[in-house]
């Protein structure tokens, strides 16, 4: 069912009279240059703002588990054992991972009674 001109008009006159004038206002009136580029800028800034909380709350895996990805440092590299490729937060790893570059597991199994070996460059097979 279309409304008369006449009743659009009556309600727009009843809303303006309850609600006063800027109700019935159309926004586009007021609406300049330098609103739009006021409101781009908000709106460039609150989409910066959005990405950065997203990234904040963005998960890696490593070994299954989630982890956030704030917590990581740009070293990440250095704590995954390049022979067995396991991530590693223990401590003890990081003297072996310095000195001989892997984890303590892989340093029992093939660096252990064989330094020499290891020290030219003798890795383990990947299978």
């Amino acid at each position: 069912m279309k409304k008369s001109l006449d009743e659009i008009a009556a309600l727009e006159k009843a809303i303006s009279k309850k609600y006063g004038k800027q109700a019935t206002k159309d926004p586009r009136s007021d609406w300049d240059e330098e609103k739009e580029a006021e409101y781009l800028k908000q709106s460039k800034k609150a989409s910066l703002k959005r990405e950065k909380i997203k990234a904040k709350q963005e998960r890696v895996e490593i070994n299954g588990i989630f982890v956030s990805k704030k917590l990581l440092s740009k070293e990440e590299d250095s704590r995954t054992c390049p022979v067995c490729k396991n991530y590693s937060f223990k401590q003890s790893d990081d003297v072996y991972m310095i000195k001989y570059n892997c984890c303590f597991d892989c340093w029992a199994e093939h660096v252990d009674g064989r330094e020499d070996r290891w020290k030219k460059g003798w890795r383990p097979n990947e299978t």
